[in-house]
């Protein structure tokens, strides 16, 4: 596929979540022929209204004469390139949950034309796409692999929330299974994304190199949160320790806090399991994860016993500002503050999740949380700053909403994030923070 016939390849997304939308999206705006696939009724209907709940692209991009939107397998039938952009979540267990993975898979080989080129940017671990997806397609097409259809892998690395890089802002990692269908590849993402692309030297590669980019994050967060436990004992603002480090050129700037979402507190499991099948223990890795997965719990203890120590009554009532994984997004997926307030029931505290960026049906439905506006929360004992959406700042500090959710504007401030400026803490509220 030579650069004077790359617009013409016919593309579909599998998967219109907060991968798959932005990527669908992006080959439109550059002329492409984009098919967006989703077996989600709803969601379909939503963007074909011109919206999008998880606010990943702007509503007028969903307007394009390009873009179309389908939940018709046959529909995919006649598409040269398929990008695959399912999610790739854990069980309860923390093993790996590749069902939706192998259903894309299974779903796009019935409906497979020869010479097509199938593309996962779902992330996995090194070797999923070449030992459990391709048996798929080989089986529900009746075709072979690299000789009748090829597969590549391009890892997702889209960061949701983030205004500044979007799709075509970072750098692409591209693989394939032969170099010409890498070739392909290459020329085909390189039509869209600005920031370039890094051709890797096979697909096992690439998707090691996405996985650990994740991973690496998840321990340095760790290490954080273990300093901040330790300095917590200690007396030491861990924040202050921070800043001072920081003015050396080489101190990584990372901090401490809640480690979830379906990226950073996923990814390292999928590599685990992958050191587990070929008989290593992976102990840093799992250190890392064990750290952070305690922090809910340790953050939980640190608010009881600081109400403990104003005298409040017991069990203090509780009020949580944010239950999204992060700022400023609506995705709840694998929150830790939904941990968090699980910890804080455990001690009977009286819990009530303001969010106004979430779903309240979502959260309801998945986490067995009622979500209450801001306007109807009963005054509390304790504010919990948990994700600092901008909503919550819209003064410039944060304190305000914090004030008004207290009982007389008094009682303790749980700054999770440590974002709350420390020199404007309002009279009669006692601060602390992460």
């Amino acid at each position: 596929m030579h650069d004077n016939s790359i617009h013409s390849t016919k593309i579909a997304v599998i998967g219109l979540g907060y991968v798959g939308l932005p990527v669908a999206v992006a080959f439109a705006a550059k002329g492409f022929d984009v098919l967006g696939f989703d077996i989600n009724e709803n969601r379909l209907n939503e963007l074909r209204s011109g919206q999008d709940s998880t606010s990943s692209v702007d509503d007028a991009d969903l307007q394009q004469e390009s873009l179309v939107f389908s939940n018709n397998e046959k529909d995919l039938s006649n598409r040269d390139v398929l990008i695959v952009a399912v999610p790739t979540p854990v069980d309860h267990a923390k093993r790996p949950d590749l069902s939706p993975f192998r259903n894309a898979a299974a779903t796009v080989g019935r409906n497979l034309k020869p010479g097509a080129i199938v593309v996962f940017e779902s992330t996995v671990y090194p070797g999923a796409t070449e030992e459990i997806a391709v048996p798929v397609l080989e089986k529900e097409s009746g075709l072979l692999f690299n000789r009748d259809f090829a597969v590549g892998y391009s890892p997702e690395r889209i960061n949701p929330g983030d205004t500044e890089r979007g799709f075509a802002d970072i750098t692409k990692i591209v693989s394939g299974s032969s170099p010409e269908t890498a070739e392909t590849l290459n020329t085909l993402y390189g039509a869209v994304v600005t920031a370039g692309i890094h051709l890797a030297p096979s697909i096992r590669v690439a998707e090691a190199a996405k996985v650990i980019e994740n991973t690496q994050r998840d321990l340095n967060i760790a290490l954080m949160n273990e300093l901040a436990m330790l300095f917590h004992q200690m007396g030491i603002d861990t924040r202050d320790v921070l800043k001072g480090s920081s003015t050396k050129w080489n101190f990584l700037p990372f901090q401490p806090g809640l480690v979830g979402g379906h990226c950073i507190g996923v990814d390292p499991y999928y590599l685990t399991h992958k050191a587990h099948e070929i008989g290593m223990t992976p102990q840093v890795i799992l250190a890392g994860r064990g750290t952070n997965e305690a922090m809910p719990a340790f953050i939980a203890g640190k608010i009881i016993q600081e109400s403990v120590k104003l005298g409040m009554p017991m069990p203090p009532k509780v009020v949580v500002l944010g239950i999204t994984y992060k700022a400023n997004v609506p995705d709840t997926r694998n929150s830790k503050v939904v941990d968090l307030i699980r910890e804080l029931e455990k001690f009977g505290a009286r819990v009530q999740v303001c969010d106004p960026l979430a779903h309240p049906d979502e959260v309801a439905a998945e986490y067995g949380i009622t979500l209450t506006r801001e306007e109807d929360l009963d005054a509390a004992d304790v504010a919990v700053l948990a994700v600092p959406h901008r909503h919550f700042c819209q003064d410039g500090t944060g304190w305000q909403v914090l004030k008004d959710v207290l009982k007389d504007q008094r009682g303790l401030v749980a700054d999770v994030p440590a974002l709350l400026d420390r020199s404007t803490c309002p009279e009669g509220i006692q601060l602390w923070r992460l």
